[in-house]
């Protein structure tokens, strides 16, 4: 399968190097999140400015710029998708950032597991195909070797609850089918997502520190789709809380 034939050399035909360089007013601790609200939300709050843009064929992305705690902490919508969202944190890496607190949202494969509360990845099924080109052919990656501990403390001084396991990211949203679902329940999901294993891998090749975690909105675990709090306009502030909890942990490790 082409899936299996990995590269492992860093150099490609077309390198992030060529469209951006570093740029020394770019943090070296970044935040990002997949919906638009929230990051809008949170940008505005923190009083955040752009220093650099990655022009796309439908989109420009914006990278902005703020203080927290008295840290430099760049900020930046993620694009969904496994692809897409590679490409931008490629370019992200490129302007000088090391490190990356990435959040959003994921469907669950428990619904005991709540609508907004967190779920931390501890391995990613790679059932999307980016990964596959940062890393060797394999079912599985680790996700967040570092600052588990660090986030927990987070979590616990503001007295949040909290599930880890394996998530299942996948390329296609439509075709997760009960079948399917119930497959990667038995293999220790409990969530699905669009993006971790690609990042993952990403931050691996490049030996950038990346640590993913979720907040679940909608329930896969059934015949009939439950929406819950799926949607970048919904439970706008509980999202709120949740974007403190990546902007204290990029503090912490800045």
């Amino acid at each position: 399968m082409l899936l299996h034939e990995f590269d492992p050399n860093p150099r490609a035909v077309i390198n992030p190097s060529d469209n951006h360089s570093r740029v020394s007013a770019c943090p070296r601790v970044a935040v990002s999140c997949f919906e638009r609200h929230t990051f809008a939300r949170m940008a505005e709050r923190l009083g955040a400015e752009p220093f650099a843009s990655n022009g796309m064929a439908n989109l420009e992305v914006l990278y902005y710029r703020a203080r927290y705690q008295g840290k430099e902490i760049a900020l930046f919508n993620a694009y969904v998708g496994a692809a897409g969202c590679v490409c931008v944190i490629e370019c992200l890496f490129a302007l000088g950032v090391e490190k990356l607190v990435l959040f959003g949202s994921c469907g669950v494969l428990d619904s005991s597991l709540a609508n907004c509360g967190i779920i931390v990845p501890t391995a990613a099924l790679r059932d999307e195909g980016t990964s596959y080109h940062y890393a060797p052919a394999g079912d599985e990656i680790e996700v967040n070797p570092r600052y588990r501990d660090k986030f927990a403390a987070v979590l616990d001084r503001h007295g949040c609850a909290w599930a880890e396991g394996k998530v299942w990211t996948t390329d296609a949203f439509y075709r997760e089918t009960a079948e399917k679902a119930s497959r990667r329940r038995a293999a220790g999901c409990v969530c699905v997502d669009m993006e971790c294993s690609a990042v993952a891998a990403l931050a691996q090749f490049r030996g950038k520190e990346v640590f993913q975690f979720f907040h679940g909105a909608d329930s896969l675990d059934g015949e009939r789709w439950d929406r819950r709090g799926l949607g970048s306009e919904f439970d706008l502030t509980e999202k709120d809380k949740i974007a403190q909890l990546a902007l204290e942990l990029a503090a912490e490790i800045a």
